[in-house]
């Protein structure tokens, strides 16, 4: 595997810092194209923008929903997500209700996550956990709603709370969904070795602002994602 896995194609090439600018962006979807990695993951502000730069190449548009902390209502995650595949996004990346999870709210948890889903039609849709704030048990738990609610990834983190990545996540979120669904590592991936390792754990894709670094074997100590 790690001799001969195309890693530029498990990188979502990441920019999500709140003082993101438009050229920021361009210079994020050019690197995208010359590494022709799987998408650039953005806000939605910039989903429209992006979405002109790629046109016509392989790269894909995915954006964030109730993004950082997944405490939006529903119909807001709706909203942003209809306007975002509008615009161009084809991957959503949305953020589970993680204080109904906890208060054990479980048909609401699924509930949110399946009317994004909904929403999203047969554009993909990856649930970010923020394992960070969880236990094993409500990792599992959260495992087998995104799975009940027709979620195709499961996503450790947002890279904006305590924490982010490890292998035993990705092990454990690998370990508890169907063979049809996948794992997405963030949060603190950051240069070639540690890419590998989230691969040869399970994941299948990279939530990374680090590509070109991974890409070009050169160690980035500092950042969230």
């Amino acid at each position: 595997m790690k001799s001969s896995v195309k890693i530029n194609r498990f990188i979502d090439h990441t920019l999500l810092k709140p003082e993101a600018t438009r050229d920021q962006v361009k210079k994020l979807c050019e690197e995208a194209m010359s590494y022709d990695f799987f998408s650039v993951c953005l806000n939605p502000f910039y989903v429209a923008y992006a979405s002109s730069l790629l046109k016509g190449s392989t790269t894909l548009v995915c954006t964030v929903i109730g993004f950082p902390l997944g405490a939006n209502t529903t119909e807001t995650k709706v909203f942003e997500t209809k306007k975002a595949i509008a615009e161009g996004a084809c991957e959503i990346d949305m953020v589970l209700n993680i204080g109904a999870l906890k208060n054990k709210e479980y048909d609401l948890v699924q509930e949110d996550i399946k009317a994004v889903v909904d929403a999203a039609g047969k554009n993909l849709v990856k649930v970010i956990f923020e394992t960070c704030l969880l236990n094993d048990d409500e990792k599992i738990l959260a495992c087998e709603l995104s799975m009940k609610a027709g979620a195709r990834f499961v996503k450790t983190s947002t890279g904006f709370s305590t924490g982010g990545a490890s292998i035993a996540d990705v092990k454990l979120m690998k370990a508890n969904i169907s063979n049809t669904m996948e794992v997405k590592a963030s949060g603190g991936v950051r240069n070639l070795a540690a890419a590998l390792d989230y691969i040869d754990a399970g994941a299948t894709r990279l939530g990374t602002s680090s590509g070109v670094a991974i890409m070009n074997g050169i160690p980035v100590e500092e950042g969230n994602y």
